[in-house]
């Protein structure tokens, strides 16, 4: 297929996703393929922004005529101020040492925008021509410069999908590290599905990653024809770049009224109310970092937020139930429902971790347990499953919790297994009727009174529940799973000691 022509009347969404990762591998050599998006995407974001501000500056001028004035157009029509001389064509005219023109000008659309872009560019020193060579910038530039991005050309829909392509990329060329950032969106198109989010919701990712969640809570309002501007949308991300890449995903996706806090969510909870309290939400959604262990388990006891829920720790080397208690604190009374992305290890692991699952079945929080498929992320190639907690069950819940075992229902690919729509749909409908309405042999489930968990001492493992072949295998998948844990546990544990011995001059 051919790639757009410069300045293009019209782009078709594929000759756009072309276009860009196009300009994406202008950066081939002497940038890792990892890092592209910590050097695309701010350019991306500045060339739309620029474009942006021309198509209001001509509407401007042909409502306003002659009573056109600079502040007028700013309050009335443009979304973001570009200062004098750091506009896009302004930095594209210099030709040598581009880099520091395009510091100069990012910098000066980040302090003209406070409120907006405090950050969003990232921290790349674009003049460090080590890290991103002139000849690399200039090609990089020479790329987007032959795109149009305004709204005559590309629609938001088209120029928020083409960043989900190019998020996905990145994503495939980062390997592992791609969990820090990109959640696969058939995953969060089901766990969105599930939480089911509604005109004048608030909806909170305390590790927000590139905004994923979010954007999806937006697409399913539109789904059901509905207010997006209703939403009211919040997120926290400790790492500067991909907390600026989420920023960019939100507006991209015509998002424009969010809060994107950046910092550590345990250390820092920055998403609170004006008593500075945490902050309350309808819908809690997220894929946290899986078995973190530099979470501040030595404090947690005495947390200011009494995140400690029944003053339980987790375990310092594993902070899965610390997420899970963090969101929980955050969920509204009444209306809140919280949907999050888990190893299987939470559901069987002993220790502090079997008396957070007693305190969550006995305080009847826990409304499902869905198992997924294995290699559905590019993290990992575990399987995983999803949690569902309630504020308030419904009254056929009440003192039970729905097991799906969905370990079969997805859908083989080249590189990874993916949940189709069929997918989706089949295992959304068996948690929200609570029945197998597809295939049998790629789903199972059956509601279970907590009196049968207390049975089993809190143990959460599907295959407990679901007598089945299929819940059998993924019984096994979950023992799996814990020993490759284990195993991970004990390779760090050997690298850090050699690394010791090598320092002290032993030879191991």
């Amino acid at each position: 297929m051919t790639l757009a022509p410069a300045h293009p009347d019209h782009l078709t969404q594929r000759q756009l996703e072309l276009s860009l990762w196009r300009a994406a591998n202008t950066l081939r050599g002497p940038v890792d393929p990892g890092d592209f998006k910590a050097y695309v995407f701010p350019v991306l974001f500045y060339k739309w922004i620029s474009d942006v501000y021309d198509f209001h500056h001509e509407q401007a001028l042909d409502d306003l005529g002659e009573d056109w004035s600079q502040d007028l157009e700013d309050d009335d029509y443009q979304t973001f101020v570009i200062p004098e001389g750091a506009h896009w064509d302004d930095t594209f005219e210099v030709t040598k040492n581009s880099g520091a023109k395009l510091n100069k000008a990012l910098v000066a659309i980040q302090e003209a925008n406070p409120g907006k872009l405090a950050g969003v560019f990232g921290d790349v020193n674009w003049s460090n021509q080590e890290r991103i060579p002139q000849p690399a910038l200039r090609s990089l530039m020479q790329v987007f410069d032959k795109l149009t991005l305004d709204p005559n050309h590309v629609s938001g829909d088209m120029l928020g999908s083409a960043y989900e392509y190019l998020l996905r990329e990145f994503a495939e060329a980062s390997g592992k590290k791609a969990g820090e950032f990109f959640t696969p969106r058939h995953v969060v198109h089901l766990l969105v599905k599930i939480l089911d989010p509604q005109e004048n919701d608030s909806v909170c990712d305390p590790a927000c990653g590139s905004a994923g969640m979010l954007v999806e809570t937006v697409e399913a309002i539109k789904q059901l024809d509905g207010n997006t501007r209703s939403l009211f949308l919040y997120g926290q991300e400790q790492n500067l770049t991909t907390a600026g890449i989420a920023r960019m995903n939100l507006y991209l996706h015509g998002v424009e009224d969010f809060e994107i806090k950046r910092g550590d969510t345990f250390r820092e909870p920055k998403l609170l109310d004006e008593a500075g309290n945490l902050r309350k939400f309808d819908v809690v959604i997220a894929n946290p970092p899986f078995s973190l262990d530099n979470w501040p388990a030595d404090t947690w006891a005495k947390d200011k937020y009494k995140r400690a829920l029944g003053g339980i720790v987790p375990p310092a080397k594993k902070g899965d139930w610390a997420w899970i208690q963090h969101m929980l604190s955050v969920m509204k009374p009444h209306t809140g429902r919280l949907g999050v992305v888990m190893p299987h290890g939470v559901l069987f692991r002993g220790g502090t971790e079997t008396a957070m699952r007693e305190w969550v079945i006995e305080n009847d929080r826990l409304e499902a347990v869905i198992g997924l498929p294995q290699n559905l992320f590019y993290s990992t190639t575990i399987p995983v499953c999803l949690l569902i907690f309630r504020a308030e069950k419904s009254p056929d819940r009440k003192e039970r919790v729905l097991f799906i075992d969905a370990r079969r229902q997805f859908t083989s690919s080249k590189n990874q297994n993916t949940l189709s729509e069929v997918d989706v749909d089949a295992i959304d409908a068996a948690y929200k009727q609570g029945e197998d309405l597809a295939d049998k042999e790629k789903l199972s489930l059956e509601l279970i009174h907590r009196d049968r968990i207390r049975e089993h001492g809190y143990d959460l493992n599907i295959g407990r529940y679901l007598q089945t072949e299929n819940a059998a295998e993924a019984d096994v998948d979950a023992a799996l799973a814990s020993l490759r844990e284990a195993q991970e546990v004990m390779d760090n544990a050997r690298a850090a000691l050699d690394l010791r011995l090598k320092e002290a001059g032993i030879d191991a």
